[in-house]
């Protein structure tokens, strides 16, 4: 095992972030590697990747092969990447040694790199937030997760225009754009200059460019796949998450807190849109042992409805299976709901029961893959 300084570059998914408002959205992913690394005596850093949030794939791998060149190009140590949903589309991109006329210096130092929940081979839920009401269900929906990280739960002022969208999955899909308006401006409201500004950039690029939505359908994915091909000096790993199909809406109407009636609500739109495999372009059927394998870890038989709110389970699978368990699209990160550690906080509310023993397990299997293979 080498003792050098390992650079580990941490990229996020589509309407993700490196910080926003002084929150860091790899936050819990950091301490837990980190710890992990300093048990075993090998020191690390991260790079925190500042991707364009709903970007295309070409514009955000070129963000993170500039990040690892300012951040640590002229060293000489390891360096592993880690990329959240799309953001492991972007990590595949940026390793493959075909996709672009000059390799850059430090390429030959990545030793793996991990996806975790990525949409390998698309998620048919694009189809549908590519459509005008679907674009406005992904901005509401990453207001209620910023209000929700920033302020522990949105103040109820901000929540109210959309609040009185909740009765039916209809009316959280035709959301109006001045609702939608009207509670970005509350929200922001409650920000002080600095953060301001950081959350007002980030929406901004969120009206400003989808073309990374348009590329995660599972056609688009087709193409991907034949273009851009694995680099052999490589490890690739993959997280592999799915959640149970959350409970009817009226359950999520009931609970005490608005956000998070309104986060299940949304939650369960997503994961009814996800749930519909693409019957031209699937993801491939795994391997008799890998299916004995998911069966195992997952509760049940893998099936092609399996999802975790926004991308298929078999839509996940590429390279070594580095951990597989149930959790939604964001549980895996460490934004579950806490019980006695209150530092996590609950990004999306799905009722995946994922909780701080599953987190542990997760980043003790991707800390052994990335030192294993120093």
């Amino acid at each position: 095992m080498s003792n050098s300084r390992h650079h580990i570059a941490l990229v996020p998914g589509v309407f993700g972030f490196a910080t926003l408002g002084g929150f860091d959205y790899f936050v819990h992913v950091e301490e837990a590697l980190s710890q992990r690394f300093a048990e075993a005596g090998v020191e690390c850093d991260f790079v925190l990747v500042s991707s364009p949030p709903t970007g295309s794939i070409v514009s955000r791998a070129q963000v993170l092969l500039e990040a690892i060149e300012r951040t640590c190009g002229k060293e000489d140590c390891p360096i592993h990447l880690i990329g959240h949903s799309t953001g492991g589309l972007d990590i595949r991109l940026s390793a493959s040694p075909t996709t672009r006329p000059g390799l850059p210096r430090w390429f030959d130092r990545v030793q793996t790199a991990t996806t975790i929940s990525t949409p390998h081979y698309g998620t048919p839920l694009a189809h549908d937030l590519t459509t005008l009401a679907g674009t406005r269900l992904l901005y509401a929906l990453s207001l209620l997760t910023f209000g929700t990280l920033r302020f522990g739960a949105p103040p109820i002022t901000a929540l109210s225009p959309l609040l009185a969208t909740l009765g039916k999955i209809d009316d959280v899909l035709g959301l109006d754009i001045k609702i939608l308006e009207r509670t970005t401006d509350l929200l922001l409201s409650f920000l002080d200059e600095q953060g301001l500004d950081e959350v007002s950039d980030w929406f901004d690029g969120i009206r400003r460019d989808r073309g990374g939505i348009i590329q995660l359908t599972p056609e688009s994915m087709d193409i991907f796949n034949a273009a851009v091909e694995d680099n052999p000096s490589i490890r690739y790993g993959c997280v592999v998450t799915r959640m149970p199909p959350p409970a009817p809406l009226k359950v999520a109407s009931s609970l005490l807190s608005p956000a998070s009636a309104l986060s299940a609500a949304f939650f369960t739109t997503l994961y009814v849109g996800a749930s519909r495999p693409s019957s031209v372009y699937p993801s491939p059927t795994p391997a008799p042992e890998v299916q004995d394998y998911l069966a195992q870890r997952l509760g049940k038989p893998v099936e092609p409805s399996f999802n975790d709110g926004l991308v298929p389970t078999l839509s996940m699978l590429w390279g070594d299976i580095v951990w597989a368990g149930t959790a939604d699209h964001l549980d895996i990160l460490g934004h579950f709901q806490g019980e006695k550690d209150t530092s996590h906080t609950d990004w999306q509310v799905s009722g995946a029961g994922f909780d701080k023993s599953d987190f542990d397990e997760a980043m003790d299997a991707v800390a052994n893959f990335l030192l294993d293979a120093s």
